[in-house]
């Protein structure tokens, strides 16, 4: 079994910051790319970084300059630094990981989201 768990997500004023991080388990031989993405009520889910094995990373517009994505290898974990946060990142954020597994592929897996609510 396979899991993505993820902590961090909470309630703060805007202005304020929040660390995300998500820990990849089980029978994992491999992981590829690492990234978040969140998704607000009523739209649709949306990328906001990604990173990948040798440390490339992407984001969206929106988050450029506030956030930061990172990832610690050794300990199969992605983290998402977010900064002078604003109301509209409120929204349910998700770990996703591409992974090669004991079932001897590479396959989508996420974690179960975290909420990140930013107050006015």
């Amino acid at each position: 079994q396979v899991q993505l768990v993820e902590s961090g997500g909470g309630l703060v004023q805007a202005g304020g910051s929040l660390r995300l991080s998500c820990a990849a388990s089980g029978s994992i031989f491999s992981i590829n790319a690492m990234g978040w993405y969140r998704q607000a009520p009523g739209k649709q889910r949306e990328l906001v970084a990604a990173i990948t094995s040798g440390g490339s990373t992407n984001y969206a517009d929106s988050v450029k300059g506030r956030f930061t994505i990172s990832r610690d290898n050794a300990k199969n974990t992605v983290y998402l630094q977010m900064n002078s946060l604003k109301p509209e990142d409120t929204a349910v954020y998700y770990c996703n990981a591409y992974l090669y597994t004991a079932t001897h592929r590479w396959s989508d897996y996420w974690g179960q989201g975290t909420q990140v609510t930013v107050s006015s």
